[in-house]
């Protein structure tokens, strides 16, 4: 079925760890993460028809992840399986520096999606095709893939979505930045954020780095600064967007959910502004519980949290 928001990236099961138990032991919740597909549950959670691109393992992730995705109301059409290919997986763990992530994803289904499995029909019917570096990290096969669905986004003038979303793990900083930023040229909507462009670019001010994404082409930046808020950039303006008062206690999905609720609020007509505040509040929200997806707030929670904000 056609989707206004297709995604596209490496979805990866989740194990959360839990606050310290009585008797000494570690516990993990499971559930599920990968930011593309955060970013395309918290777009439906907000009301948009959202679609995924990807390839699964012939496994019991990949089938939890099938599951989740009907649950949320995301299309799955598009998404394959590979038999011989695992579905990712990764470990959250909390500490006195927050959140640090265990990766086990090399040789991932996701990793071997190519050009020729990029859903052109599917893409060409969206509004918005969103992909971030992650998506493009992951290999050189993804990378490509990325940008044959960019190409095709184009050509059907469909507006296209980009988040840095650098891992170094993934590919040293000089390829990334190369890559990335090849595909942000070709993008309508860039989505950095500040740790990213630190590291990539070596930039901090906020002013210097929306001029650094504008020179490359997109129409709107949205530099995400975490507990600083966001710094929109628009061809006229430039507007700080304040974090929601929130208490933290987990930020694992925090970029994902203001992706995806900023590109739905787009979709439903939203200006700009407008849909960068709600996207603040959806991400706060999504940080008073644990794990990536769970927490998601859905639109009756961020407008009540907005109105009584």
């Amino acid at each position: 079925m056609a989707v206004n928001l297709l995604c596209m990236g490496e979805p990866m099961l989740e194990f959360n760890q839990l606050p310290p138990q009585p008797d000494g032991r570690t516990l993990y919740l499971e559930g599920h993460g990968g930011d593309t597909s955060n970013a395309a549950i918290a777009a439906s959670r907000q009301g948009a028809s959202a679609g995924y691109a990807t390839a699964l393992g012939a496994d019991a992730a990949g089938d939890s992840f099938l599951r989740l995705w009907a649950e949320e109301g995301v299309d799955s059409s598009a998404v394959l399986r590979f038999p011989d290919r695992p579905t990712a997986i990764y470990f959250v763990r909390h500490g006195p520096r927050g959140h640090e992530f265990s990766f086990y994803r090399t040789g991932s289904a996701a990793s071997f999606y190519g050009p020729e499995d990029v859903p052109e029909r599917l893409i060409a019917q969206a509004r918005i095709l969103y992909v971030s570096g992650i998506s493009q990290g992951i290999s050189a096969r993804a990378a490509d893939a990325v940008f044959r669905a960019i190409d095709i986004a184009r050509s059907h003038r469909v507006q296209v979505a980009y988040d840095t979303n650098y891992r170094p793990a993934l590919w040293p900083p000089a390829r990334a930045s190369a890559v990335i930023h090849a595909a942000i040229a070709r993008a309508d909507i860039a989505l950095p954020g500040l740790d990213d462009v630190q590291a990539l670019l070596g930039l901090s001010d906020p002013d210097a780095i929306l001029d650094f994404y504008f020179n490359l082409g997109p129409r709107i930046v949205a530099l995400k600064m975490g507990a600083q808020g966001t710094y929109l950039g628009l061809p006229d303006r430039r507007v700080r967007i304040p974090p929601f008062p929130c208490t933290p206690v987990d930020c694992t999905g925090a970029g994902d959910t203001f992706c995806g609720s900023f590109l739905a609020r787009l979709i439903a007509g939203d200006a700009p502004e407008t849909a960068a505040r709600y996207a603040a509040a959806a991400a706060a929200l999504s940080t008073t519980g644990y794990g990536a997806v769970a927490p998601i707030p859905r639109a009756a929670a961020v407008r009540a949290a907005l109105e009584a904000g």
